[in-house]
């Protein structure tokens, strides 16, 4: 993660970038003006780094999206109860071949989406003068060389909402309008890791955030688990009265959202409808683009 919240970035670049955007298309426009639409939600979609899985109605994160820059600091989750994610997260850090690694996963819901994440990172800063500099450490998203095959279903109730599979450095899914509490969730994940040696090492990581033997399963260099109730400690801003508050608030939006978009059958058109029918909704969502964007640029003021 930190992911940038799949719903921001998408309705805000695409108010940026595609200027008028949406508001002078109409639901009932030509098909010239609803193929000009098309293209805009296409060229915004890009810009914000994501694509669209039409099959399983999913938004992920690009190979080579413009937050592979960003990185990751544990900053990151600590802020995201604040702005509407209530995510349970399990960060894994191990070293191997000079560097320190960190693998973490998340699921739960983010403001207006379900959704899930496998972040892979790593630091050639690997002197550790406390028990807690791996957490507080500046990751790099991981290079094309340290990607990993990683490949995840993500289950609500046992029924699975989708699958990814991939060599990446942050796999992802986000079901928009979808609302889900985080103990609702769980991920059936497998990842290949480089050799024995790098295996060995994310195997005695997981056993020492308490999974046990008959919890991971190992064929040859791959490690499979379920993902389900954190292991790790979770960000401190999150506690159950916060929770409770910001995931009501999450239902709200998820349901106004379902409204307003349950006649629509394509993307293009829920997102001309929420621009049309509720502009508080596609409001909302925009401001919290700028706090993101103070967020991720915390890498910045590291090096000051």
């Amino acid at each position: 993660m930190f992911s940038d919240l799949i719903t921001i970035i998408i309705w805000r670049q695409i108010r940026n970038e595609i200027g008028k955007g949406w508001k002078d298309i109409d639901i009932s426009d030509s098909k010239e003006d609803i193929d000009i639409g098309k293209d805009a939600l296409d060229k915004g979609m890009e810009i914000a780094g994501y694509g669209y899985d039409s099959e399983q109605d999913i938004f992920y994160c690009n190979m080579d999206a413009w937050q592979r820059n960003m990185g990751y600091n544990r900053l990151y989750d600590e802020a995201s109860a604040a702005l509407g994610m209530i995510v349970d997260c399990e960060p894994i850090y191990f070293e191997y071949g000079g560097k320190r690694w960190l693998v973490e996963f998340w699921k739960g819901q983010y403001d207006l989406c379900t959704g899930c994440e496998v972040g892979v990172y790593t630091t050639e800063e690997i002197e550790s003068s406390t028990p807690e500099t791996p957490k507080y450490t500046f990751y790099n998203c991981a290079s094309n060389e340290d990607r990993l095959k990683i490949s995840f279903s993500l289950k609500k109730h046992d029924e699975i909402l989708f699958s990814r599979n991939d060599k990446h450095w942050w796999l992802t899914g986000f079901k928009l309008g979808e609302f889900s509490e985080p103990s609702e969730l769980t991920m059936e994940i497998s990842i290949t890791l480089k050799d024995k040696i790098m295996c060995n090492a994310f195997v005695e990581s997981l056993k020492n955030l308490g999974y046990s033997e008959k919890e991971i399963i190992i064929t040859g260099n791959t490690v499979g688990l379920i993902f389900d109730k954190p292991r790790t400690p979770q960000p401190i801003t999150r506690t159950p009265e916060t929770d409770r508050i910001t995931q009501k608030k999450n239902k709200l939006l998820c349901d106004s959202y379902e409204k307003i978009t349950k006649v629509y059958d394509n993307l293009k058109d829920k997102i001309k409808a929420i621009k049309k029918q509720s502009p508080e909704l596609y409001e909302e969502i925009i401001d919290k683009a700028e706090l993101r964007s103070y967020l991720r640029n915390m890498r910045n003021f590291r090096d000051m």
